[in-house]
């Protein structure tokens, strides 16, 4: 038990001093967070006359299900969290990036392994001084330190720091995919509801322009209509024939692609039926008053994180002109008989420091710390780009934000027009004032209008998804 003592007391006491030399600071440069490249006011003008711009929460704050308030839409984005495989491969990815760091991490503690071992060998009797062959035995036991660079200057700290920022970076790419991902989701819901109920309005008008062509051909029959009234019955009956198997097929194809972003079947009673049922299904943004909050978007967090990343790996390519500091040691017991090993002399100990420092190596450690400041510098630039990429995107969404408003009133006030002309023309023809072609000439064009306000509608909703979007939306419940 004594013998035990002394070796424990052997590891513990140089541990710490140990331990104190390793706490070095780096010798990467100070860390500096680039000036966005960006005016920090939105863009004014025409195009963004009816933004709101007000103090208000950013929408990294706002919980999606706050912003996402149609049930349905709610239980869909879900599923898609659950199965998503994007997602899960993010998430995986946040898992791998923090075993390396952990692993980087390591290096700056001591490795200790425990050991046992036994040695057996027979001298021949031509070696022997005595003439006659001789057995030997050698038990150990003991424990002891693997090869521990003592980071005077800041190496190891360094690949911990670079390694730290590259997991804090990847989790912000699972943040970039999450909302990514939420607002696919939308967008999918959004664009199904939408062919839905165009669908529905093509099978309605055919309805209507059957009925039409029907009466067209009894007077047709009758001698009261001309043949030139009858093919102009017939063409709107065949367009309408098209336009039902293009969204038959549109519809189908939402729902694959709908269900690929979910990651499982969805549920029938979870589909939209047709985008007027889901209007209010998205909440209204404010970008809100200066452009700092891109600055807390996902994926310039990432770049941010990755610029970190490399600014730390200069530390580490410059700690490579110093002396590398490392150390070998053990202590245990041996004895030739295994009964004698823990016995009062058996005590053995070794210490095997190691210094080495770099005196011509044709140039590497130059080259490596050009291409870690390099490396830096090209980080820097695509930190920018992402702040100047992502201005860009909320300017577009604003733009189409400031007329969306002023499109929809002006497309339903067009599509009531045209459903009072065709009112008009049709009770005109019913009395034989009007001529059918017309009647039909008025149908098309409502037709026509009422499928341009559905677009104008999912627009609207596209944008504010937008909105949310790029401006880093919450991604958390």
């Amino acid at each position: 038990m004594v013998q035990i003592k002394r070796m424990a007391s052997a590891f513990c006491l140089p541990l710490g001093a140990l331990l104190c030399l390793s706490g070095c600071s780096t010798m990467a440069p100070n860390y500096v967070q680039p000036a966005a490249p960006v005016p920090v006011a939105w863009p004014a003008g025409d195009s963004y006359k009816a933004v709101s711009v007000v103090k208000s929460t950013p929408l990294v704050d706002i919980p999606w299900k706050e912003y996402f308030v149609e049930p349905q839409l709610r239980k869909v984005i879900a599923l898609a969290l659950e199965n998503n495989r994007d997602l899960r491969v993010a998430v995986l990815n946040i898992e791998r990036a923090q075993a390396l760091y952990q692993i980087q991490r390591s290096n700056l503690l001591p490795k200790f392994e425990a050991s046992a071992g036994a040695a057996f060998q027979r001298t021949p009797a031509t070696f022997s001084s005595t003439g006659q062959p001789v057995t030997t035995s050698q038990y150990t036991v003991g424990a002891g330190l693997l090869s521990y660079e003592i980071d005077l200057f800041g190496r190891v700290q360094s690949l911990r720091d670079q390694a730290l920022e590259q997991y804090l970076a990847t989790d912000q790419a699972r943040r970039s995919v999450q909302i990514s991902l939420i607002a696919e989701v939308a967008g999918g819901y959004l664009t199904l509801a939408a062919d839905r109920e165009r669908l529905k309005l093509a099978k309605d008008t055919l309805a209507s322009q059957k009925e039409s062509y029907q009466l067209i051909q009894r007077r047709y029959e009758a001698g009261v209509s001309s043949s030139l009234d009858l093919q102009q019955a017939r063409t709107t009956v065949e367009a309408a024939r098209v336009d039902i198997g293009r969204y038959t097929t549109a519809v189908a194809q939402d729902m694959n692609a709908l269900a690929l972003l979910v990651g499982s079947q969805i549920p029938a009673e979870l589909l939209p039926a047709a985008l007027s049922e889901t209007v209010a299904a998205v909440k209204d943004a404010s970008p809100g008053l200066t452009s700092d909050v891109l600055l807390r978007r996902p994926d310039i967090l990432q770049a941010e994180g990755q610029l970190k990343s490399a600014n730390a790996n200069i530390g580490a390519a410059r700690a490579a002109f110093f002396p590398k500091i490392t150390l070998i040691s053990s202590v245990g017991f041996g004895s030739n008989e295994l009964s004698g090993l823990f016995k009062e002399g058996a005590f053995a100990w070794s210490v095997a420091p190691r210094i080495s420092l770099p005196i011509f190596d044709g140039g590497s450690n130059s080259a490596n710390l050009t291409v870690a400041e390099v490396d830096r510098n090209i980080m820097v630039a695509r930190y920018e780009k992402a702040i100047q990429t992502a201005f860009r995107e909320v300017a577009d969404s604003l733009a189409q934000l400031g007329t969306i408003d002023e499109q929809l009133a002006a497309q339903q006030s067009l599509t009531d027009a045209t459903a009072e002309r065709y009112r008009l023309s049709q009770a005109r023809f019913d009395k034989g004032v009007d001529s059918h072609l017309n009647v039909l000439d008025s149908q098309r064009s409502l037709y026509g209008a009422q499928q341009n306000l559905i677009s104008t509608r999912l627009s609207r909703l596209s944008n504010q998804i937008t909105v949310y979007k790029v401006l880093g939306g919450g991604d958390h419940d």
